[in-house]
């Protein structure tokens, strides 16, 4: 079975090395010496590629039906980068994205990562969501259908920061879950409760990350921060710290810095699980399980909050 194993690997790096610098590849021609698997990629392969000039390349594959995901996965990392401090915050800027014979491809800059300080992965998010603010649409939303992990995550715009959270990232979560049973009078009344909330809330739109767990964020061998995996929107930038609450993984120095450019807002401690619902609701359409049980426990909590 291992013999086997490996056998199917090599032919599959052969095929996609081949195809990564023939003619017309997404390489523009470079020439591939090696092409290594390597772990990280919760729904693609990954792929490390070693070029003929000593550089390396990373390489995302996923069948054809990935393109999608890719082209707005590669939207959303330009957007960011065109916003990051690259003194502070590295987020690759795509190289290209292609459909080979039997999959589609990202291709991005490599990356050395290492564990350690997170200071100025901090300071560089406060920065990315301050500068974008100041330049940003004036609304919320995105331009594009996107992805959030493997599930949908509805483009669209709103004017109210509470209308957009609730029509285009709870509702959309909440129909695939069937409501998660709740009476639907029950549903609706905390929904609205819940946009109204968020209506009043005087916040600008920034570009944020929108799937800011420890995995999609890191620390480079030069001490500079960097993002990756986006699932960006223009939104309200406290979602993203919310985020970094739910799974963990994220240093007091992180929030120092952060708060240093961004103090924060009265209320947001309060706003977390509001925003968090979000993934809760993802990870229940998605994985089932516990987190379906989380998802009701938090809706619940927030109807005794906002309605009761």
């Amino acid at each position: 079975m291992h013999a086997g194993n490996s056998c199917a690997e090599e032919t599959v790096n052969h095929e996609l090395r081949q195809e990564l610098q023939g003619p017309g590849g997404p390489l523009g021609g470079r020439e591939v010496v090696d092409v290594v698997p390597i772990s990280g990629g919760c729904i693609h392969q990954a792929w490390r590629v070693l070029l003929c000039d000593g550089s390396n390349v990373f390489v995302k594959s996923g069948p054809p039906e990935a393109m999608a995901l890719f082209e707005v996965e590669a939207d959303a990392l330009n957007a960011l980068h065109g916003y990051a401090n690259a003194e502070l915050l590295v987020v690759p800027q795509p190289l290209a994205v292609a459909s080979l014979s039997h999959d589609a491809v990202l291709v991005l800059p490599w990356m050395e990562l290492r564990g350690g300080d997170q200071a100025r992965l901090g300071q560089g998010l406060a920065l990315l969501h301050q500068s974008s603010a100041a330049t940003g649409p004036g609304r919320y939303g995105w331009t594009r259908d996107g992805f959030i992990g493997a599930g949908p995550q509805p483009g669209g715009w709103r004017d109210a920061w509470g209308d957009a959270f609730v029509e285009l990232r709870l509702l959309p979560q909440l129909k695939l879950l069937n409501g998660l049973g709740l009476e639907q009078p029950e549903l609706t009344r905390l929904l609205s409760a819940l946009a109204q909330r968020l209506n009043h809330l005087d916040v600008a739109p920034s570009l944020v990350h929108g799937d800011l767990w420890g995995g999609n964020a890191a620390t480079l061998t030069d001490g500079r921060g960097s993002l990756f995996d986006p699932a960006s929107w223009w939104a309200d930038r406290e979602v993203d710290l919310a985020m970094t609450h739910l799974f963990g993984g994220f240093s007091q120095s992180f929030y120092r810095e952060y708060q240093k450019v961004l103090p924060s807002r009265p209320g947001a401690s309060e706003r977390i699980e509001i925003y968090n619902l979000y993934h809760l609701l993802n990870h229940a359409n998605l994985f089932g399980g516990g987190y379906v049980k989380q998802s009701l426990a938090s809706l619940q909590q927030l109807a005794r909050l906002l309605i009761n």
